[in-house]
C-alpha cells in the first residue's frame, strides 16, 4: 500500500509553452513499477487553457468545480461543467481550459506509453478559443 499525504507534492505554475493564461497543476500520482497511469488536478483561472496536443494512449479528464471549455480537432467548442467526465482518444488532437468569465478545475487521467504521456503542439488562438474558424 501506498498513501500520497495531501500537501506532500507541491503545486507547479503551468508552462507558458503548453498553457495560455494562469494554470496550476496539483500532482496527484505518478507512473511506478505497477502502475502506468499518472494524474494531476489542474486549475484553469478565467480564459486560461491548454495548448493543442494528443495523449498515445488517450486522456480522462474529470470536471470537479467551475466551467469549463474542451475541443478536439474538428469539432465544436464544448462546455464541460462539474461531474462531466471527458475521454480523449489516443492520438486525439484537443485542448481544455476555464470558459471566459470562470474558473474550471478537473482532475487530468493519462498513461504513458514508451515514456511519453503527452505530445505538446501549438497554443490555441483567440478565435478557436472563441469558437471561430478561420477560413
Amino acid at each position: 500500500m501506498e498513501i500520497i499525504r495531501n500537501g506532500e507534492q507541491p503545486s507547479g505554475k503551468g508552462p507558458a509553452d503548453w498553457f495560455t493564461g494562469m494554470v496550476r497543476v496539483d500532482p496527484l500520482f505518478q507512473p511506478n513499477d505497477a502502475r502506468r497511469a499518472a494524474a494531476a488536478n489542474v486549475t484553469f483561472e478565467p480564459g486560461a487553457r491548454t495548448a493543442w496536443h494528443t495523449h498515445p494512449v488517450g486522456q480522462t479528464l474529470i470536471v470537479t468545480s467551475g466551467v469549463g471549455l474542451a475541443q478536439r480537432e474538428g469539432g465544436p467548442v464544448e462546455e464541460i461543467r462539474p461531474g462531466d467526465i471527458v475521454w480523449f482518444s489516443p492520438g486525439e488532437k484537443h485542448w481544455h481550459g476555464a470558459s471566459p468569465a470562470t474558473a474550471m478545475t478537473h482532475i487530468a487521467i493519462q498513461e504513458h506509453l514508451d515514456g511519453r504521456v503527452v505530445d505538446w503542439l501549438e497554443h490555441v488562438t483567440d478565435e478557436q478559443y472563441q469558437g471561430k474558424r478561420a477560413f
